[in-house]
Order: structure tokens, then sequence, then C-alpha cells
């Protein structure tokens, strides 16, 4: 998720992330004050807790200094100290290459970025977009087919988020006003979406470049053609003057975290894109209390203009398309629904450059940070874990209907019509005493009927549309902002970051708005002070949640969870530092977050609570399992179940990045010999006239004045190794 000024872009005029949820929902907190007394557990000790948080679900209450932990490799390098260069720093004995940054030609026939903005709209279809985030490798075989062995030829598919600042991408920057300059409109469009690009190795050595002129390169831009598939298809919430069936789109926006399928194709997850559509005043008034329910659910309130300011540029339909506003005499005349034909997940066949993308709405419409696959398992269904990025709201899981068979390999979208067009999207709900359960998101079931008061939903394809409002009605938990998810491929147990949420109260406060008091899975309340004078409260610094389904089944309804790190400074009090970091590997907002072949754990941050002190960074750690740690009372008097403590052993910072920008998206080559990572908005606080960073080219010429830009990063060990074991 992208930051402005340092501060995760909660209130940011570019991000919808201040879209908190509104529901009154039970907190788990009223719970937790009828069945654990807080002043009976400060009373008994953490001894008195652990009973009641971990009976019936078979964890054992160690100690909080236990390291139970996996067999998994151990971490082999320096860690890296915090610092506030303006270069990616990694340890001794590794070194990276710049693979492709904003504006690179993935043709031949396209001019090298020229460093002053002046290429041309139409070339963006053909180079590199803006905002690097999310990406993942697919081996690519001689043959043209995914080879998930291959290493020395692949496809890298990255996202590319929004129009990072300090505007790099236009000649003299954004141009300021009410309204938007058609040109600069047309490059940003074609700036969003996602790159596929092949790379390779050369003769020697373990880094890679990418393949100019290659037939897979490709731009999947928020232009670009589309069709959804799963329940929602058709719909009349889809039906614009594009598409009067509600069958086809156009266009991926706010491509931020991603996910990949047990088949090989990328999975392209839309976040924040209420950042490019605007909605008139007083089109509540031309709308039925129905619709201005969803639409003020998911941030869309009349008198709305995006921060992009896209419907301004003109009266062609590539521009009128991002106004939600009601203009024709139904919704086939007008793009009143165009709000409702993004948020989805979003399947690219990287091997097929002349295949059409794929909205599955069986996964469910909010702000997708990601979708995660759990091990495909023949005979088994294939199932997905997602996150809503903003305060306040949810985790889902999808269970595809159609059993995992290996044969499926390599089929592209006829896979993905198979296991993601049908099947069940759960919503998870956090308990007390560290059991959980996933409620199903079913029309006619769990109250989600045309009767409901919150909503009346009229179909299943109405509960998917608004599967926030669906949240809201079966009692989901609300997190704190969850993002990146990952499943451990040793022992199955999925792990999801809770960046932060400065909603956060007191426990003995009354909230007002969408204020809410901790919980036991998302329990710190605490005030943080950055650089001596800004105050900070709320949890500044996040978590990282995880569970283990029962029966280690992916598609079980039931599971148990515990808090596996505690984002804090080093030197903050025992219950703000729970999980007990060291300068070797304090860290703030986990954000990016994936398991590699050996089972490390890598985590990314995107911060704005602790940049005085370092830049974003990237982590390894050795992960355990749930139940390895202990009951324990949080900053704010919260009880809560956190993992083993973390040690220089377990978890140490691998890399830090330049200044002011996010660490994002990471993958790596099966043989573990190349790593890549994404550098996001560096320099952001700065603007073109008085840049605060010069990277990538600031990556080996100190004195270099080029613009930022956001950039893909080659990770290798110098002596041609693994990387970190």
């Amino acid at each position: 998720m992208p930051t402005l000024s340092g501060q995760p872009l909660q209130t940011s005029p570019m991000n919808d992330g201040d879209n908190t949820n509104p529901s009154n929902n039970t907190h788990i907190q009223d719970i937790i004050d009828v069945r654990l007394s807080r002043r009976g557990v400060l009373k008994g000790g953490i001894a008195a807790s652990t009973t009641a948080l971990f009976s019936g679900l078979g964890l054992s209450a160690c100690g909080g200094s236990s390291n139970n932990r996996n067999d998994s490799p151990s971490l082999s390098f320096d860690a890296v100290a915090k610092n506030l260069k303006d270069v990616v720093t990694v340890p001794a004995g590794y070194e990276i290459s710049i693979l492709h940054a904003l504006g690179d030609p993935l043709t031949t026939t396209d001019a090298a970025w020229a460093d002053n903005g002046s290429e041309s709209a139409d070339s963006y279809n053909r180079r590199i977009g803006d905002g690097h985030d999310g990406m993942h490798y697919f081996g690519l075989s001689d043959a043209g087919a995914f080879d998930a062995s291959r290493s020395d030829r692949g496809i890298l598919c990255v996202n590319h988020e929004y129009v990072v600042g300090p505007y790099a991408l236009h000649s003299n920057g954004r141009t300021a006003g009410a309204t938007r300059s058609a040109t600069e409109v047309e490059k940003e469009i074609y700036a969003h979406g996602v790159s596929v690009a092949e790379i390779r190795r050369g003769s020697s050595g373990t880094a890679m470049s990418m393949v100019r002129g290659s037939t897979y390169n490709r731009r999947v831009t928020s232009a670009t053609p589309m069709v959804f598939a799963g329940p929602a298809r058709g719909n009349a919430l889809l039906q614009t003057k594009y598409s009067t069936d509600g069958t086809t789109t156009r266009g991926t926006n706010n491509n931020c975290g991603n996910g990949y399928t047990p088949w090989g194709t990328y999975l392209t997850c839309e976040e924040n894109f209420t950042n490019v559509i605007s909605r008139a005043a007083g089109d509540n008034a031309l709308r039925s209390a129905k619709e201005v329910t969803a639409l003020n659910r998911y941030g869309m309130t009349q008198g709305r203009n995006s921060p992009y300011l896209w419907d301004t540029a003109g009266s062609d339909d590539l521009f009128v398309r991002w106004s939600a506003s009601v203009t024709g005499a139904n919704a086939t005349e007008d793009y009143r629904n165009v709000f409702n034909t993004f948020g989805w997940i979003v399947e690219i066949d990287p091997f097929n450059p002349n295949s059409t993308p794929v909205k599955y709405t069986g996964l469910g419409r909010f702000a997708h940070e990601g979708c995660w696959p759990c091990k495909a398992v023949a005979g088994k269904p294939v199932v997905f874990y997602m996150g809503d990025d903003s305060r306040n709201e949810y985790i889902y899981k999808f269970v595809s209907k159609a059993l995992w068979d290996a044969a499926d390999v390599g089929k592209g979208h006829t896979a993905g019509a198979k296991y993601m067009s049908e099947g069940t999207l759960y919503v998870a709900k956090f308990n007390s005493d560290g059991s959980g359960t996933w409620v199903e998101l079913t029309h006619g079931k769990n109250g989600l009927t045309a009767s409901s008061t919150t909503y009346p939903f009229a179909d299943q394809a109405d509960v998917l549309v608004n599967a926030r409002l669906a949240g809201d009605v079966v009692g989901a938990t609300k997190m704190d902002r969850p993002e990146w998810g990952a499943v451990n491929p040793i022992n199955g147990e999925v792990y999801m970051t809770l960046t932060n949420n400065s909603n956060r109260v007191s426990p003995t406060a009354t909230p007002t708005g969408s204020q809410l008091k901790p919980d036991t899975a998302n329990p710190r309340y605490y005030e943080d002070i950055k650089g001596g004078t800004t105050s900070q409260k709320g949890n500044p610094n996040g978590h990282i949640i995880r569970w283990r389904e029962a029966g280690g089944d992916p598609a079980a309804t039931t599971f148990a969870w515990d808090i596996y790190l505690f984002g804090a400074e080093a030197g903050a009090a025992a219950d703000v530092n729970l999980s007990a970091l060291t300068a070797v590997n304090d860290f703030s907002s986990p954000d990016g977050l994936w398991f590699d072949q050996n089972g490390l754990l890598w985590i990314e941050t995107d911060d704005g609570a602790y940049t005085d002190v370092t830049n974003c960074m990237l982590l390894a750690a050795v992960p355990g399992k749930v139940g390895d740690g202990s009951a324990a009372i949080a900053a704010g008097g919260t009880p809560t179940i956190k993992g083993a403590n973390a040690t220089e052993a377990t978890v140490r910072r691998f890399l830090v990045g330049p200044k002011q920008c996010e660490i994002t998206g990471v993958a790596m080559t099966p043989d573990r010999k190349t790593m890549f990572i994404n550098v996001q908005h560096p320099g952001e606080d700065g603007s073109l006239s008085s840049p605060t960073s010069a990277w990538p080219t600031s990556q080996t010429d100190a004195t270099s004045t080029k613009r930022p830009r956001s950039a893909t990063v080659v990770i290798t060990r110098t002596n041609g190794g693994e990387i970190a074991v």
C-alpha cells in the first residue's frame, strides 16, 4: 500500500484507505469483558489467563522465551543495520542489479527512458508501468510452457499499483487544476496495471535481465478489455454502457498485492479502486436506498471527486467512464455501475500474450491486497486466502467446488474457469479463546437474504459484489488492515500482515464513528512518539497473525490462531514490544509477506511510524507454529495470544531500501539463487524541483540528479549460492 509524507496513505488524496468499516458488529473485546475479566487476569497473572485462552484448542502454553520453531533452514547472513541511505542495502556477500524501472521499454523499437517525461502516452502500452508492487516468477520451458522447476529462464509478472509522486511519469510533474490534461491522464491509464516480461540469466552467474522484444512481453492496463466469470457475470449490477449485458469490462486498477495459481497463471488484485472513480453531488436522489447503502459502504459517497480526476479530461469514453454518476435513462446508457466492475481478483495467463484477462467474481469484491493459494492436493479443493486492506475490514477465503487435478497445470484460463468460477466464499471470525470460524457467504444462509435489515441481498451476485456488507451481516471480525498473506509450505499454516490501525482506542474509551476498542486478535493500544515530537496512537506498528486450519485441512470451517510477531521499536515497553525485538530485527508496519520454497518467511514493510530512524525494509524469518508462545497482556491491558519471542537466529533484517520508499513484492527462482523485490515510490516526499531521492541511479552514482523511479531489484550472492541460507 502506498505512503505519502512518511505516513500510510490512509488520509492521502491519492488513496481511499480512510474508508473504514462503520458496521456495528460486536467487538471481540465485548466478549472478553464477559468471559475473562481484565481485573481477574491482572490479579491472577498471565498463568490465570492461559487456560482460558488456550482451552479446547490443544495448544501448549509455552513460556514466552520458548523457540519451538520448524525444522527450517538457519539464517546465514549478517543482519543489515537500520539506515536512511539512498541505496538498497544488502548483507555482505550479496549484490544487486536493476531489472526494470518506470518507463523502460519492453520492445526493441521504443526508445529508452529519457528522464524527462517525454515518452508518449501510447508507448506506455509497451513500457514498464509505475508504482511497482506485487509480483511472481514463472519458469518458462524451451517449448514456451509453464515449468515450475526452471530457474534460468522465466516470466516475471509485476503489478503497477498507481502513479507515484513526485510524478516522474510527466515532463513537469502532474499539472495542477480542477481538470486534467487528456495527454497526462491517458499516460496514467496505461501506466497502471501489470507488466509481463520474459527474463533470462546470462551465460554465467545468477543475475537476470529482461528480454526486450520477447513475444511474451505484454502490458495489461486500465484500458485492457477483460471478461467477467463466476456468479456475478451478466448480473445487472455489472451492466454499463460499455457492456450492456454485464459480461465484459475494461481495465484493472490499483493493483497492489498479487497471487498465483497451481496451474501457472498470475493473479493481480484490485485494491484502492475508489481512487480512480468520481461521483457527482446530488447523485443519491437518482439512486435507490439500497444502491446508496452499497456505495457508501465502499466509500463512494456522492460528491466525491477522484484524486486522479480522470473523468475530467474530456468527453472521450476513455475518460467519461471514470464517473459513477447517473447520467442516462438506465445502467446501459451510462457508467453508474462502473464502480462495481473493480475490486476483483484478475487472472492473467503469462504464457498466452493474446489471452483476455478474467475477473473472477466468486472471490468477492473488496480492496483485495492479494490472493494466496494453499498447496494443491489431488482430489481436494483449491483454496485461496485474501485480505481487505482498509481499517476495520475482514479476512476471507475461497474454496473451489472443483477438486484439484494436476493434469490441469498449464491449461491457463481453462483451468481458471474450472477452479475459480464456482466455489464458496468465507469470512473469518477470530474468537477470544484462540479459536476461529469461517462463516459462509452464500445467499440464503447466515442472514444473507432479501429481508436483511443491514442490506437486502437479492441473490448470490449481490452478496459477492457487496462482500463487505455480507461480512457486516454475519459478524466478521474487524481487523487492523489485513494486507498480504502467505501459506507455510512446511506445515500449511497461514500468515497475514495487519499493517497498522490508528482507529484503535483505549479499552476504557467510548468509541465514536469508526473507532473501536482493541480485541484479542488486534490487542494493542498505545502511543508511539515519532522523532520525539509526533504522537501516533492506536496500533501504529502493526502485527502478523497466523492460523492453523482444523485437521490441517484448508477447506475446514474452524481454525486455531495466535499472533506470530508484533511490530515495534526495539526500545519500546515490553507490553508494546511483545515479541522482544532487538536492533537486528525490529520493524514497523508489516505489509508484504511471502514464503520461499525452503519455508523461510520474508516480511516487507510499508511504514510511516519508524521512518525517522530507518527506511523501509525486508526481513527473513524462520517461522514457528501456532501455539509455540504464550498468553500475554498487550499495551492498553487487552489479553492476547502471542507466538514465541523472536531471536537473532529466527528473525533478521536482510535489506533496507532507499529514501522514502516502500519495499514490496517478492519472488525467487526455484533454485533460490535469484531473488526479486520491488522498490516503490523512492523519494515520495520530494518533488521534481526539489528531489529527496535519485534512486535507482543513486545505487551506483551518489552524485546523480536523475528522477526517482519505482523499480524491480535483482538480488544474488556473489558466490552464486542460495539466498539467506
